[in-house]
């Protein structure tokens, strides 16, 4: 009977010790976030863009980029870009799947349904026409696109000018720019609508490619987006950070780094 006894009380208190290892368990405290995930879509220089670095590899450039690289740092963060088309980076973002977006993003009524917004931190011009250089005359108004199929990116305010200022042209909605320019180099389509800077890289870069005299929108300034109501926290210091580099003139030289670096965009 003592051994059994012995027994018993052993086995009572293997059974606290576990009760207690599994209690401690559920309280363990969640590991820090060390990494900034930023979600962009790489094919809109001077904003984001891909070059080859001295080593041959990929690297990932621009005034978007210049910036997520602050703020990732300003929290002490390592920062981690996650490229992806850009009709899919809202809803990247309000999966968790993105700690913030930055890719020129302008505020509009749709994404303020699944995102909250820094404080701007680049005015572009407002938003121009590209068209083949030999039929650059032939635009001289809106209504000029009557009947033609005009491109912009899936899911951006370009698309939404498209149907709202050019009546009876049609939209062409192509998810990459890079496959945009290329409809419009090869007939696919007849002009593009892209922020005032991305225009005109392209516009430099290609011979055959010119800006049209024809004003459509107007300029509004980018954003860095979060997920609705900020449950990360960042808002504050991304806040910060903004105020300082928008003031000491840091976004005016990441932006001409940026316009000299992407004559050698790959992507």
């Amino acid at each position: 009977m003592k051994k059994g006894f012995l027994v018993l009380i052993a086995a009572v208190m293997v059974f606290g010790m576990a009760s207690r290892d599994a209690a401690c368990g559920g309280q363990k405290e969640p590991k820090a976030k060390t990494t900034l995930n930023i979600g962009t879509s790489a094919d809109y220089p001077p904003y984001e863009f891909i070059i080859l670095n001295s080593a041959g590899e990929k690297q990932y450039v621009g005034i978007d980029v210049f910036l997520a690289e602050q703020l990732a740092g300003d929290l002490g963060f390592k920062l981690e870009i996650v490229n992806m088309s850009f009709d899919n980076l809202m809803a990247s973002l309000q999966k968790g799947e993105v700690d913030a977006v930055i890719a020129a993003i302008e505020v509009n009524e749709e994404r303020s349904n699944v995102a909250s917004f820094s404080e701007p931190y680049f005015l572009d011009y407002p938003p121009q026409i590209l068209v083949r250089a030999n039929e650059k005359t032939g635009f001289t108004s809106l209504e000029s696109f009557k009947n033609k199929t005009v491109g912009a990116q899936m899911g951006t305010t370009k698309a939404e000018l498209v149907n709202e200022k050019m009546p009876g042209a049609s939209l062409l909605a192509v998810s990459s720019v890079t496959d945009l320019v290329n409809n419009l180099v090869y007939n696919k389509c007849d002009a593009i609508v892209l922020d005032a800077a991305v225009a005109q890289q392209y516009a430099d870069k290609n011979d055959g490619l010119a800006v049209a005299n024809v004003a459509i929108g107007v300029t509004a300034p980018y954003v860095v987006s979060v997920k609705k109501g900020d449950p990360g926290k960042l808002l504050e210091s991304f806040n910060r950070t903004i105020a300082r580099v928008t003031s000491d003139g840091s976004v005016e030289k990441w932006a001409a780094e940026a316009d000299t670096l992407s004559a050698q965009a790959i992507e």
